[in-house]
């Protein structure tokens, strides 16, 4: 397994992620609605994803999808740590707590290791023999 590109492409979706929930919390519609900002998000992670697991594979990995998706968003959740809780959450008042149990960020983690698994079902599995 190489680790260190599913770590960069975790980052790489990461940084989509943050990206399009810091353009959301300045559009008019968007800011006062943390659900709806989660929402737009939930859809918008699935190409993020894509995009992420397509980068992984392209060099003829093959690696367990279910294992990609696990490292990616492992790094993306540590990443949150590092950079979104301390410097965009605690600033307008929340929390490490508030931050992690709040349920959507669960359903985008489902999400997101749901299609890198997916992805490596269809498109590596499917035109390989090698994996059940």
């Amino acid at each position: 397994m190489n680790k260190i590109r599913a770590i960069l492409t975790g980052s790489l979706v990461w940084l989509l992620v943050f990206t399009t929930f810091l353009v959301l919390a300045y559009l008019p519609r968007f800011k006062d609605s943390l659900d709806l900002q989660a929402s737009i998000v939930a859809i918008l992670i699935i190409p993020f994803a894509i995009f992420g697991a397509s980068i992984y594979y392209k060099n003829g990995n093959k690696d367990h999808g279910l294992m990609v998706g696990i490292i990616m968003v492992i790094t993306a959740l540590l990443l949150d740590v590092l950079i979104t809780v301390p410097f965009v959450v605690i600033p307008t008042g929340g929390s490490y707590h508030s931050f992690f149990t709040y349920p959507p960020l669960w359903v985008l983690v489902l999400i997101n290791i749901s299609t890198i698994y997916f992805y490596w079902k269809r498109k590596i599995v499917n035109s390989s023999s090698n994996y059940i």
